[in-house]
């Protein structure tokens, strides 16, 4: 198992850092609020997953190991892939997530993009004892500020990738109607959104 990449930040994509490990880049499939911390020529260290299938070898990023393993526990839930799970984390800390499951908060799980009731009840029923206590504070302010944290995030993402500070603000400020209209904004789609406006005006 690689359990971290340590080295320069060589590329950033929308769902995508490459990250250089003695000559050699590690393409790492991370969510935009792990993106947005990064920086392109600045050292990073990404605790990381490798899922294996038969047709493909795919490297998961997180900004620490605490994500990494929550990340691989939710993976023990019937229907819930890698995919799914890294979107369970970049729309919920796994704080809140813990916080979630111990109140059986079923709201809080389907606000994620593809987890409706059914799939929120399985969650709070197999993950129940698993994930433990929170082990933050303020767990309950966080995932209640949570949706206006898109801004934050795509703006993040935005010069993580090299765009300028005003760039990303007109970027945010064009997607913002799409954000608005969703109950839970997801920040992926987002920032793709934002990412053809700023090829249009280049």
């Amino acid at each position: 198992m690689i359990a971290f990449v340590s080295g320069q930040v060589a590329a950033l994509a929308p769902d995508t850092a490459v990250i250089e490990v003695g000559g050699v880049g590690m393409a790492v499939q991370c969510a935009p609020n792990t993106l947005a911390a990064l920086r392109i020529g600045q050292p990073a260290r990404l605790a990381t997953s490798l899922v294996v299938r038969e047709d493909s070898l795919t490297l998961y990023g997180f900004a620490d190991d605490d994500e990494r393993q929550v990340f691989e526990l939710l993976q023990t839930v019937s229907g819930v892939g890698p995919r799914l799970a890294q979107t369970m984390l970049a729309v919920h800390a796994p704080d809140a997530l813990r916080a979630a499951v111990a109140a059986g908060d079923e709201k809080a799980l389907t606000a994620v993009p593809g987890i409706g009731k059914k799939g929120a009840q399985r969650l709070l029923l197999e993950l129940k004892d698993r994930l433990g206590a929170p082990v933050g504070t303020a767990v309950r302010q966080a995932a209640a500020a949570a949706p206006a944290s898109w801004r934050d995030q795509l703006h993040g993402a935005l010069l993580g990738l090299g765009y300028a500070a005003r760039e990303a603000d007109d970027a945010v400020a064009a997607v913002a109607p799409q954000a608005e209209a969703a109950d839970r904004p997801d920040v992926g789609a987002l920032l793709r959104a934002a990412l053809q406006t700023l090829n249009r005006t280049r």
